[in-house]
Parts: structure tokens; C-alpha cells; sequence
């Protein structure tokens, strides 16, 4: 059954050249343009079409009959007939030997009992040959022109050689001796057929042989001599002869010139090289070795080369070959590409010396790049990293064997992370983006970035691909002590000098990104990281001077802060003042303050950094217990934020919040907490989506990741990040 592409034609970028297919493959080309500048060492034809027709993805070219291709798709052995004016398929029987016989349209069929000749547009039966079981009459041996071939054994030994004809006409071509064997007859020239066989020489020995049977007459012609076993058979034109020979040292092409007799070894690599694909045409031998777009080096064998047998110029016509065939009149015909090209079927213009230099005209696209392509990515436009673990970042490629590079960059700062790939064995080419910059010392900052991808083939065939492109970073909610907006917080640290350094907590644990924020800071006796109480998505502070007077800094989200505005005058009369959590639920940090009595004061956040928080409200007495006060968000797995008190025994306790400003009887949550000089609820440092705390001792911080559970809020205690200060720091926030 006949499968047409749903388009009929398939438009290959950059090419402009079409052979006129509608008149036959034997037909005379349409007249040429000038042709444009070509790729170095690579020699492309151009003409005045833009498209041509399609060539089946995958499938090797075996044959080229008349009027279209026998191909094979070798994931599946299954063999097609490809129309060559719309790339058309025709499916052949599963289970049938196909050969070509370079005639026409003709292609031999073989089941093993019979055989015979069909003509692959129509599939009508030409004539068929039968075979007695047990090869009494014969053995079918190959077709070549309008004849099929057989072997059939002789009575007193030995074989004849036989060639049938229509109209039931066979006639014995050669007999061979006893122990004659692997008779095999393919199609050669127009006029000739291709015969090879196995001779013995001295005992358990043999030595390839072939010779050219004349269609015409059914006689032998020439004959000659491999020294070589290969499997790349016999290249006939009407001038020359050639076959390839592999040594233990180098692979070289034999040619003989038919009219003298005369042969010259032609050296083509310095080492067994497998199965090259090879040709003549005109003064032309035309070889390549497949697997260059797949290998993982390059080889200058996997690039198609005419080599002229008059001058000895070889001709770059293809960067790569997999399969090859000559078309009933001679002309080499090669499945391959170039990185001008693309993917698809070339035909050969043997030119005519001098400066009409061989080239290759692409007659059928697979649609294919030959030279590394990005076929797509999986790098989403938005990339939520509220809780961590990072992300695969996928590029698809149009093969696997390449170098991938690839770097991040974030867009306002620069900040650059460089990704790890391993080797795949599919053109996905995968990287685990932990969500880290910096060479992982920084978390990833929100906003926007870029992608840069860089693939290098391994084949050697082709430029260097780059690639781009931007995704964004987000996080929600943003961790209310996060200054550089990159979703970890940060802790705010004075030293004894009155300077005031920013430490981000990279996963609390991990040392990361330690920044000079400013000198004189030493003029506040208290500083308090809030969250954002200015209406931006970044965390702001507050600062207490030596006058009583309470100062707002609004971060700017890139770890600095903007200049301070004035809330208000006298704050002096607090000995505690904690912030950074929401406790009436509205999503606007509040911040509390005891005063000297021991009563506790809410400010309730406004969300306008012009009047930050609202007038005071009394949430009771009896606070003057506690040396310590930490609001610590919500760790108690409700809506609303909590707040820990430390008493004069250095036991910690647990205030839940309602949620209406005020809070639920305290609850004893630890011992020994007098150890510490501060405690900061630094809000989800770990992102599994629960506050953290972080504690400071003159010997070392730590970091108690939070549960959620509010009767057991902290985890076990881990090392911290915050850098060492000497003397220690005289304010963290």
C-alpha cells in the first residue's frame, strides 16, 4: 500500500536544489544558478528550486531504480519503495529477500523457493523462477538487469551458473569445479552483471574472485582476483573496476582500468576500517565510511569523498555517509548530510575536470539536521523554588554525542551558576539544578534569569551549538528575613566597630554569602529584622537610637537598604523589642515591645512604610520574666505567628498565636537556653516549610530547623552558618 507524507513535500532550510524529478532520475537536470559560496572543504550545488521531495527518517538508501529508492529502515529490517517525485512510500512484503537489479524500476523478490522480478511502482510480477526444496534444480543466486541467476549442481560435482530470462529462457552462464562456492550475482553496469565466488587454492583455503557476465549474451567477460574478504563488493563503471581490500594495517581501494587491465592501490586509512561505502563514476571514486553522525570522534573517512583517478584531487561532497547506491545509469547516489543541508539523499555530479569539481545535489530531505540542533527543552518559564530541592533542566539535542555545557545567570546581579551534565545515552541531555549561583555558594535569587547552552560535537561535524533563552525564579512567600531576595534568609550582624554585615543562611547550615551592608551602627542600641512592614516583598528592619527614636530601613531586595525614615520618639521605655511575624493573621508583620513594667505591647503592621504600625495595644503583664523575646512565625502548624521567651533559668517557652494579637498559655519547650547571647526566628532556612531558629554563642552558632509540631517545635540542633566574629557581634537580627 502506497503512503504519501501528509504535506506531499518537505521544505529543507537552506537548500536550493532539486533535481527535475519529474522527468526521471535518468533525466536531464533543470538548468543550474550561480552557484553560491559553500562551506569550506564541502562543495554543494545550487539551483533554482526551493524544496524537494521527502526521504523516510531513519531508512538507508539500498537501490536506485528509474523512477524512486529502495531503502530499509534498520530499526525494523523492513524495506520501502520511496517514489522520488513525492517521497511517497510503498511498504514491501515482510518476509521477501529484495535486491535491485539496476533496470528500470525492476526489483528481485526471493522467498528461497522462487523468485522473481517486480516492478516496484505498480507491483506487477515480471516472471518468476521456482526452486525445488533441497536446491536439487537450482539455488537462487541474485538478479541483475531483467534476468534473475541461479546455482544448480552438477551430477558428477561441482556447479553451473545459470541466468533466466523471460519466456522461461535459462541459459548456463560459467560451470564451476568442485568446492567452487558463495556464487553471488549484483547488479554492475547497464550491460553487465557482477559475479563473485569463493575458488579453493591450497587446502582449507579459497581465495574472492569475480567477474563481469555480459547481459546480453549470458558469457563472462572479465574477471579478477581479491586478496581480501569484504563485504563491500564490486564497484563496475564502463572505464574502471574497484573493490576494497582491508589489511592488518590499512584499508586502500583497488582499481583496474577494464580497457588495459592494469590496477593501482589507492591507500584510505591506516587501519581496518570496516564497511566503507564506495563507487565510481565518470573518473571518480567515490567512498566514505558510515557512522560519522553517531561517533564519538571524528574520522576523516566518515566524510564522502570523490577522488579523481586522473589528478589524484580529492573532493569533500558529503559530511557524512550511511548508505549508498548507483542508479540504473551509473550515477552514485549517497544517504548522508552536511551542515549546509541537512539530513537526506544526495546525488553526485561527477563534473568534467578542471574547474567543474565533483559536488552533491540534496534530491530528498528527511527534514533532519545534520550539524547538532536543539530540538526542544524542558526549562519552564516560571521555576517555583518556595520549597528547594531544585530542578532537572533538560535540552533535547538532535543526537547524544556532544559536550554540553550550561550556565545560569541571574539578571540583576550577574550571579552565574554553571551546570554538571553526565554522558546520556539519548539526546536528552539532563543537569540537576540545585537552585544554587555562585558555584553554589549563594541560593538562587527570585527573578529573572538567563540560560546559555553550548554543545560541542563529538563527531567533529559541525559548528559548536549555543542557545538561549530566560526563565524566572519565583518563591512563595518569601522568607520574612530574606534581604537579597533568594528565598533563604539572612542573618544581620553588628560588630564591635559598628559595622553591620549580612550572612545568608544558604540552608542554614552551609556557609554562604557574607556582605558588608554599612559602617556607624553603632549609634543604635537595638536592631530588629521585621519582614516586610514597608509593602514590598522584601524584609526590612528597624533601629533603635541611643535617644529612644525608632528608625525604619527598607531593603531594597538586593541586600541593601534604602535610607532611613522616622517612625517615632520614645521607644527608650522598651527593654524587649521583637518583630518578624504576623500575629493577627492580616499578612503584615506586627512587632511587640515589653516596657519596663513587664507589660507586652503590640504594633500592628500597616503594610505603608510612610506609618509603618498602628497604635499600641496592651496584650498583658507579667513579661518582665523573660530576658529574651523571639517572634518566630508560625511553628506551631496554625495560621498565625508565635513567639519563644527565654526566662532567667534559661528555659524557653512556647507562646502560640490565635491569630488576634494575643496568645495561648505558654508551654515549656527546653533547658538550658542561658547558653546563648541571641536567638533569631529566622524563618524557613532549610525550605521544607517550617520556621527555623537560629542561636548564637561566643563559640559558635547553630540552627534548630523547625517540625511544626508545637509540642516539640525544634529538631535537633545543627552547626550554623554565621561567619566568626571576634570579638563576637554586639547585635544580631
Amino acid at each position: 500500500m502506497s503512503h504519501a507524507r501528509p504535506s506531499g513535500r518537505r521544505f529543507a532550510a537552506a537548500v536550493t536544489v532539486v533535481l527535475a524529478v519529474t522527468a526521471g532520475l535518468t533525466g536531464t537536470p533543470g538548468p543550474a544558478q550561480a552557484a553560491s559560496p559553500a562551506p569550506a572543504a564541502t562543495t554543494v550545488r545550487q539551483a533554482g528550486a526551493e524544496s524537494v521531495a521527502a526521504f523516510p527518517a531513519g531508512h538507508a538508501i539500498e537501490a536506485v531504480t528509474e523512477s524512486g529508492y529502495l531503502t530499509r529502515d534498520p530499526s525494523a529490517s523492513a524495506r520501502s519503495w520511496v517514489r522520488a517525485s513525492d517521497g511517497a512510500v510503498t511498504a514491501l512484503p515482510d518476509g521477501t529477500s529484495v535486491a535491485p537489479t539496476g533496470a528500470g524500476d525492476l526489483l528481485a523478490m526471493s522467498t528461497g523457493s522462487e523468485a522473481w522480478l517486480q516492478d516496484a511502482p505498480t507491483g506487477g510480477q515480471i516472471f518468476k523462477v521456482r526452486f525445488e526444496d533441497g536446491g536439487g534444480t537450482g539455488a537462487y543466486a541474485g538478479a541483475a538487469g531483467r534476468a534473475l541467476f541461479s546455482t544448480a549442481a552438477r551430477a558428477e560435482g561441482g556447479i553451473d551458473v545459470r541466468m533466466h530470462t523471460a519466456g522461461d529462457v535459462t541459459a548456463t552462464v560459467t560451470s564451476f569445479p568442485r568446492g567452487y562456492h558463495a556464487v553471488s550475482v549484483s547488479p554492475g553496469t547497464s550491460a553487465h552483471a557482477v559475479l563473485t565466488y569463493r575458488a579453493p587454492t591450497d587446502p582449507g583455503l579459497y581465495e574472492d574472485r569475480w567477474a563481469l557476465v555480459d547481459l546480453a549474451t549470458g558469457t563472462i567477460t572479465e574477471t579478477g582476483v581479491r586478496e581480501d574478504i569484504g563485504m563491500e563488493g564490486i564497484a563496475v563503471s564502463a572505464t574502471h573496476v574497484a573493490w576494497v581490500e582491508h589489511g592488518s594495517t590499512e584499508t586502500s581501494t583497488v582499481v583496474r582500468t577494464r580497457a588495459t587491465g592494469e590496477t593501482r592501490r589507492i591507500t584510505l586509512g591506516d587501519q581496518w576500517t570496516g564497511n566503507l561505502r564506495f563507487g565510481l563514476q565518470g573518473d571518480q571514486l567515490i567512498y566514505g565510511l558510515p557512522g560519522g553522525l553517531t561517533a564519538q570522534a571524528p574520522e576523516p573517512l566518515f566524510a564522502l569523498t570523490a577522488y579523481d583517478l586522473k589528478t589524484g584531487a580529492q573532493t569533500k561532497l558529503l559530511d557524512h555517509v550511511t548508505s549508498s547506491a548507483p542508479s540504473p545509469d551509473g550515477v552514485f547516489y549517497a544517504r548522508g548530510g552536511t551542515v549546509a543541508h541537512g539530513e537526506g539523499l544526495y546525488r553526485v555530479d561527477a563534473g568534467t575536470g578542471g574547474e567543474a569539481a565533483p559536488s552533491a545535489s540534496l534530491v530528498a530531505s528527511t527534514g533532519e539536521p545534520t550539524g547538532l540542533a536543539l530540538v526542544g527543552h524542558d526549562i519552564p518559564e516560571v521555576i517555583d523554588l518556595s520549597r528547594g530541592g531544585g530542578r532537572n533542566l533538560t535540552w533535547t539535542l538532535s543526537r547524544s554525542n556532544a559536550n554540553i555545557t550550561g550556565t545560569l545567570r541571574h539578571v540583576r546581579t550577574g550571579k552565574t551558576q554553571e551546570l554538571q551534565f553526565g554522558r546520556p545515552t539519548s539526546p536528552e541531555f539532563t543537569s540537576r539544578w540545585g537552585g544554587d549561583l555562585n558555584d553554589s555558594q549563594l541560593t538562587a535569587y527570585n527573578g529573572d534569569y538567563v540560560w546559555v547552552m553550548s554543545a560541542s560535537p563529538l563527531n567533529g561535524i559541525g559548528p559548536t551549538l549555543t542557545a538561549s533563552g530566560t526563565f524566572k525564579v519565583v518563591r512563595s512567600p518569601a522568607a520574612p528575613h530574606d534581604f537579597n531576595d533568594n528565598g533563604t534568609p539572612d542573618l544581620l550582624a553588628r560588630d564591635a566597630s559598628g559595622r553591620l554585615w549580612r550572612s545568608d543562611s544558604h540552608g542554614a547550615n552551609h556557609e554562604g554569602e557574607n556582605k558588608l551592608v554599612g559602617g556607624g551602627w553603632n549609634t543604635y542600641d537595638r536592631i530588629e529584622a521585621t519582614g516586610d512592614v514597608g509593602g514590598a516583598p522584601t524584609g526590612d528592619l528597624v533601629a533603635r537610637d541611643k535617644d529612644g527614636v525608632l528608625w525604619l530601613y527598607l531593603g531594597k531586595g538586593d541586600g541593601t537598604f534604602t535610607t532611613r525614615s522616622r517612625i517615632g520618639g520614645g521607644w527608650g521605655g522598651y527593654d524587649q523589642i521583637a518583630a518578624g511575624s504576623d500575629l493577627t493573621n492580616d499578612g503584615r508583620s506586627d512587632l511587640l515591645a515589653t516596657d519596663k513594667s513587664g507589660v507586652l505591647w503590640l504594633y500592628e503592621g500597616t503594610g505603608d512604610w510612610r506609618a509603618p504600625f498602628a497604635g499600641r495595644t496592651r496584650v498583658g503583664g507579667g513579661w518582665d520574666a523573660y530576658d529574651q523575646l523571639t517572634a518566630t512565625g508560625d511553628i506551631g502548624g496554625a495560621a498565625s505567628g508565635d513567639l519563644v521567651a527565654r526566662d532567667g533559668d534559661g528555659v524557653l517557652w512556647l507562646y502560640l498565636g490565635k491569630g488576634d494579637g494575643t496568645f495561648a498559655s505558654r508551654t515549656r519547650i527546653g533547658t538550658g537556653w542561658d547558653v546563648y547571647r541571641y536567638t533569631v526566628g529566622i524563618g524557613d532556612a532549610d525550605s521544607d516549610g517550617h520556621p527555623d531558629l537560629f542561636a548564637y554563642t561566643d563559640y559558635g552558632s547553630y540552627y534548630y530547623p523547625g517540625t511544626g509540631d508545637w509540642r516539640a517545635p525544634f529538631g535537633t540542633r545543627e552547626s550554623g552558618s554565621l561567619p566568626v566574629m571576634d570579638p563576637a557581634p554586639t547585635s544580631l537580627a
